[in-house]
């Protein structure tokens, strides 16, 4: 028998009520972290969920409208759809960080620009980005000298290589695939990264970064460290680490180099 009501007994419908008997939390995840994501990005989210060290970490991601080509004026046309894009993340939910998920972007736009367009829409969530994450976690290292691996094309290596001077880094070494194409920088292989680093590192250098979040480096972290003998950070995993410390997660993580495992 079919008791699916039609539109011409709709308002004689009744439900049973078991409103009495619901128990409400907090809702899920016990550490709420909210991501920004380029429109065109296929790595953040998937690092992110793979790094969390349990399900009381919870990951909330919205995009922002981002050209298939990073070029510095593409990277820059990004700045006023931040506030738009932190509005659309469980605009009435509490979320610990938000993290804008793009390093060269974070770059050429700024910390203070774009923490003030996010803390503006949500003013009691720490904002992280992947620059001042990856600056975090090289201290941790304590590691003056730089070797640095990226996918950009030069003119945006040159903001790079200027922040992380700014910052009192020593590039000992900057090696790039040279890629503009996002597309492009996203079908870069683990393996082809691994080699790359292989090749970036120096004898002098404390540490290798590995900047861009639209490339798969977070997986090969661990491998890295092992051959080279040194720490690796890499954009997202700096910026899930710096995500989940800001909101009181302690939790160690294994499998994504020392940084998670160890800080």
């Amino acid at each position: 028998m079919n008791n699916t009501p039609n539109s011409d007994t709709a308002e004689e419908f009744r439900t049973t009520s078991v409103r009495d008997d619901i128990t409400l939390d907090s809702g899920p995840g016990t550490w709420r972290i909210g991501l920004i994501v380029l429109s065109n990005d296929y790595t953040v989210e998937r690092d992110f969920m793979n790094m969390r060290p349990n399900s009381d970490v919870a990951i909330y991601a919205t995009r922002i409208p981002f050209a298939p080509d990073c070029t510095v004026a593409s990277l820059k046309a990004m700045a006023p759809s931040i506030s738009e894009a932190t509005q659309l993340l469980v605009p009435d939910g509490n979320l610990s960080t938000i993290a804008y998920a793009c390093t060269s972007g974070s770059v050429v736009i700024g910390y203070d620009a774009i923490s003030d367009r996010i803390n503006t829409i949500r003013p009691k969530a720490t904002c992280i980005t992947p620059i001042t994450a990856s600056l975090a976690a090289l201290d941790c290292f304590a590691a003056q000298n730089l070797a640095v691996l990226t996918p950009y094309v030069d003119e945006v290596n040159a903001k790079i290589a200027a922040h992380l001077d700014q910052a009192g880094k020593t590039i000992t070494a900057f090696s790039s695939f040279k890629i503009e194409d996002n597309e492009e920088m996203a079908a870069l292989t683990s393996e082809a990264i691994f080699q790359a680093a292989l090749k970036a590192d120096r004898p002098e250098a404390d540490a290798l970064f590995i900047s861009c979040t639209a490339i798969r480096a977070a997986e090969v972290a661990a491998r890295i460290e092992q051959a080279l003998g040194k720490p690796v950070v890499t954009a997202n995993q700096a910026m899930f680490w710096q995500s989940l410390r800001a909101a009181g997660c302690d939790a160690k993580v294994q499998g994504f180099g020392t940084l998670l495992k160890q800080f």
